[in-house]
């Protein structure tokens, strides 16, 4: 049963790492309405999960124009944000996660969702889940790994 009532939209990165490590279905826990833009499902390139709806966003003339910054899924994701209420965004990319913060959109990372997983006792630890990211080829520094066990109380 899933813990929260809000909508999750995730970003590529998000799907591909969650995937690598056979912990997609680790989105699932959090909510019942998790969505990819079609943008996002095409850069993800794998079958998604039933559960996973894909929606695009209305407002395409905004995604364009976020489009001048950002790749086409991170804008897309970005605009559907705005459409959909109770939402938050999970994404990874520096570029991106700056815009959202300038946008005053509610937004983690991976990591973050991770982390997020522990404190609502979806997960027992996260050390384990960052060793096989760190397998990977996700890009990451060290400092961010410490952080995130340290949050943890690992």
């Amino acid at each position: 049963m899933p813990i929260d009532s809000e909508v999750i939209i995730s970003d590529t990165s998000c799907l591909i790492l969650l995937s690598k490590i056979d912990k997609l279905d680790l989105l699932k826990k959090f909510s019942d309405s998790i969505y990819v833009t079609p943008d996002i499902k095409s850069e993800f390139g794998n079958e998604l999960p039933d559960w996973i709806k894909v929606k695009a966003p209305k407002n395409k003339a905004y995604q364009e124009l976020l489009e001048l910054d950002l790749d086409a899924g991170e804008s897309s994701a970005i605009s559907l944000t705005f459409e959909l209420e109770n939402s938050i965004l999970i994404l990874d990319d520096l570029k991106g996660r700056y815009l959202a913060e300038k946008l005053k959109l509610r937004f983690s990372g991976t990591f973050g969702l991770i982390l997020k997983a522990k404190q609502l006792g979806i997960i027992d630890k996260v050390k384990p889940i960052l060793d096989e990211i760190k397998q990977t080829n996700f890009r990451f520094s060290e400092k961010l790994f410490e952080l995130v066990l340290k949050e943890a109380g690992e």
